[in-house]
């Protein structure tokens, strides 16, 4: 996905901003940079691969080698970034959050009538941030610029630049699709993904930007440049998976909607416990989270079902933390296998249920379940925080892009009834219909689970607490 994080200051702000950068590193896991101006200086640029080592290992000289009153900086899940851009605009430092699905159609169009060019990375590729730069300049200002880029990008953006002159103006995407929150403190201001960064480094927050909200900010003030449009979908998996446990969102705290989450599945177990008595939950030893970002939703689960919660197996994140992961999926999937590590004592001849964020390939989770069972395990029940997730996200970027026929609901539709079960998404997806019944008995019965469920798309909504019609539920229903 990434994260960005700036500010605008009367003092040298590198180490800050250092700071507040590397808060986001859960974010993302091939890039990390940091654009910072100077007075003097002027504006000055650095990025480096954290595929193989966290941001802070690969930036602990950057004191030495910048400096700046004005810094911003991001974790990229793609493209190396920021850009320093010289254009009709000035020289400005660019970065953003998002994906751009139609970069080649832009890119021919922008091609054939420019007589210009793109730096190409290997294989021929073009940095999107290039693009969305190249795409702003199309217009004689910052703010027309932006607006021409996210009505013209099909996928979203939202966006840091640094002028040359040392002020900072942040764009979040037209719909919202990820927070861009601002800070003060008595030095000046800050634009952050992740509202505990700023929180952490001293900043009281002064507003969440709106959808499409554009501002600026200098040391003394931010100016609102364009105004929020009403439309909103915020990306819902912020809260079930991605967004850090104390960060918040539209005013939502995400461990806290996590718990609610949990609670609200175990409420829904309970009566279908009184319906069917053979389902066995009343005989759960332990409840537990599937490390980290399950964990949570399981506390929430134990809590409101009163079962013991415990922690049967343990992730070794000291070498091999989620911020950095090999990029290769084999490699992926061994240091997966490896960081787990088994409470036998908490396993042998239990029954245990577990509470996973999602469901979304199965192949972890399949390794997961093995361990387990092999560890001694009587009998494994698995609970997903989200519903059976359908579509692959072509809203944000993702490390693992997953293509709709490699997610695991789906292919199981396609094995039930082939491409004539896509006429019937809803129903698979209702754990009411015979459908959704269907669904959940055969990956059971693939992962040799006790039993299954999923979140419902209404319990999801109803955690998070906030109005349906500004949420994305793509992945879940296929609707924009």
């Amino acid at each position: 996905m990434g994260g960005f994080f700036g500010i605008v200051s009367k003092y040298d702000c590198m180490a800050d901003v250092f700071f507040g950068v590397d808060y986001h590193s859960h974010l993302g896991t091939h890039r990390g940079g940091l654009a910072a101006y100077h007075e003097q200086i002027g504006l000055q640029r650095k990025i480096h691969s954290i595929e193989n080592a966290p941001f802070r290992t690969k930036f602990e000289r950057i004191f030495e080698e910048m400096s700046g009153t004005s810094v911003i900086g991001c974790i990229s899940d793609s493209d190396p970034q920021p850009l320093l851009i010289r254009s009709n605009l000035g020289t400005y430092a660019i970065c953003m959050v998002g994906i751009i699905n139609n970069a080649d159609e832009f890119m021919n169009s922008y091609l054939s009538f420019s007589g210009g060019h793109f730096d190409a990375m290997t294989g021929g590729k073009v940095n999107s941030v290039e693009l969305l730069a190249a795409l702003i300049n199309q217009k004689s200002n910052f703010v027309d610029g932006i607006r021409f880029a996210q009505k013209t990008i099909d996928g979203s953006a939202s966006i840091l630049i640094l002028t040359e002159n040392g002020e900072i103006i942040a764009a979040r995407d037209r719909l919202g699709r990820t927070p861009v929150l601002i800070g003060k403190r008595e030095d000046g201001y800050s634009v952050t993904f992740e509202s505990f960064a700023a929180e952490k480094l001293g900043f009281e927050e002064v507003k969440e930007l709106g959808s499409g909200e554009i501002v600026k900010l200098s040391v003394d003030k931010c100016e609102q440049l364009s105004p929020p449009l009403k439309k909103k979908r915020i990306c819902s998996f912020l809260w079930t998976y991605y967004g850090y446990p104390t960060s918040t969102y539209e005013g939502v705290n995400v461990e806290l909607m996590r718990y609610r989450n949990g609670a609200i599945m175990a409420k829904r177990d309970r009566i279908h416990m009184a319906k069917n008595a053979d389902i066995g939950l009343n005989e759960i030893d332990y409840v537990g989270g599937v490390p980290d970002s399950g964990t949570p939703h399981a506390i929430g689960y134990a809590n409101e079902s009163r079962l013991h919660y415990a922690r049967a197996f343990i992730k070794y994140t000291h070498t091999w933390s989620r911020s950095f992961m090999p990029g290769n999926q084999i490699d992926r999937n061994q240091i997966a296998k490896m960081k787990q590590l088994p409470v036998f004592e908490l396993i042998k001849g239990k029954n245990l249920l577990f509470v996973d964020d999602s469901i979304v390939r199965g192949t972890q989770l399949q390794e997961t379940v093995e361990l387990l069972y092999k560890s001694g395990a009587k009998a494994v029940h698995m609970r997903s925080a989200c519903p059976p997730i359908m579509f692959g996200c072509k809203y944000l970027n993702f490390s693992r892009v997953t293509k709709d026929n490699e997610l695991l609901a789906r292919r199981v539709i396609l094995e039930l009834e082939g491409e004539e079960g896509m006429k019937y998404i809803d129903e698979y997806s209702d754990p009411e219909m015979e459908r959704g019944k269907k669904l959940r008995q055969t990956i059971a019965e693939k992962f040799n689970f006790a039993s299954l469920e999923f979140q419902t798309l209404a319990g999801l909504v109803e955690a998070i607490g906030i109005d349906k019609n500004d949420l994305c539920t793509y992945c879940w229903n296929g609707k924009e």
